[in-house]
């Protein structure tokens, strides 16, 4: 059986007569009702903050606040002599907007199945996309700080710095969405019930749910009664999946740990046969931590 739900029968969603219980995290890890993720295993902040981690844009905003915060603080690349708060503004700023050149750009200029076959493309691709706007910012910012005028007098200056510091980020980023939030676990007795319990289909209800793939902007819901489709992201959904015991395996694939039959070894590669006669793969940045949990 898979999908496995503390207090509803192994395996399941909760019946269509009984009506899910949407409570716990929503999509913005807020929690729906107070005292609802008070559990022993660090209370309602614990979960919040497992929430905010299991998404990956979430858990990528945090670090790059983080390394803003801490370029600001430590004046990098001649910043020292502006005042702290102007140094946060402009350094926290410089991040954010090279993170949604990165997320909303390099998403939609670079084919998908680069992201998972082709990373080193991909690295120096999104180092000269969010780079290079990224000299113009940080030149026009600098002289505006410094001389309270704009122009591009330092640009040749700047860019070498810019480019290194936004490869280094962008590996860091691949490092945070490949190697956290990899595992779903299941809750606690007594926990309420997984908030994407009430994303199934009514056709689907009361099923065992068995993995969750993506295509473009949906998920396909593998389960013992079909599959269906609805429209989410599967970072979100990862939220949501909490509770239920299962883990990411590849960019586009969660599994449910209960649905695994075997795994298969080809080529260097590693796919896992599911219940229904489904095939999950495995890509490579998932193997080790899959591996130290047990999975194979």
């Amino acid at each position: 059986m898979a999908g496995r739900l503390t207090g509803f029968r192994r395996g399941s969603s909760p019946g269509a007569g009984q009506g899910p219980v949407p409570v716990g995290l929503n999509n913005g890890g807020h929690v729906d009702e107070p005292g609802a993720m008070e559990t022993p295993d660090g209370g309602r902040l614990g979960r919040v903050w497992r929430a905010i981690w299991a998404d990956d844009w979430s858990r990528t905003l945090v670090v790059m606040a983080l390394v803003g915060t801490i370029l600001a603080a430590a004046g990098g690349f001649g910043t020292g002599e502006i005042p702290f708060a102007e140094r946060l503004v402009y350094w926290l700023t410089l991040i954010l907007v090279g993170a949604l050149l990165g997320r909303f750009g390099g998403r939609k200029i670079i084919p998908r199945p680069w992201w998972e076959t082709r990373r080193v493309i991909v690295i120096a691709l999104m180092t000269l996309l969010i780079g290079l706007p990224m000299t113009l910012v940080a030149t026009f910012g600098n002289d505006w700080i410094k001389r309270r005028q704009l122009g591009l007098w330092h640009v040749w200056d700047v860019l070498p710095s810019t480019l290194a510091t936004t490869a280094t980020l962008v590996v860091l980023g691949f490092v945070i969405q490949h190697r956290a939030g990899v595992q779903t676990h299941e809750a606690l007795e007594g926990a309420p019930a997984p908030r994407f319990w009430s994303r199934l289909p009514a056709k689907l209800a009361g099923a065992d749910l068995w993995a969750v793939e993506a295509e473009d902007h949906y998920l396909r819901l593998h389960t013992s009664k079909g599959d269906d489709l609805i429209l989410m992201r599967l970072a979100d959904a990862l939220v949501e999946l909490e509770g239920i015991e299962g883990a990411r395996t590849h960019r586009s694939w969660w599994v449910a740990r209960d649905a695994v039959l075997s795994v298969e070894r080809a080529e260097g590669r590693a796919t896992l046969s599911l219940a229904g006669g489904l095939k999950a793969p495995v890509s490579r940045a998932y193997v080790k931590p899959l591996r130290e949990a047990g999975w194979f």
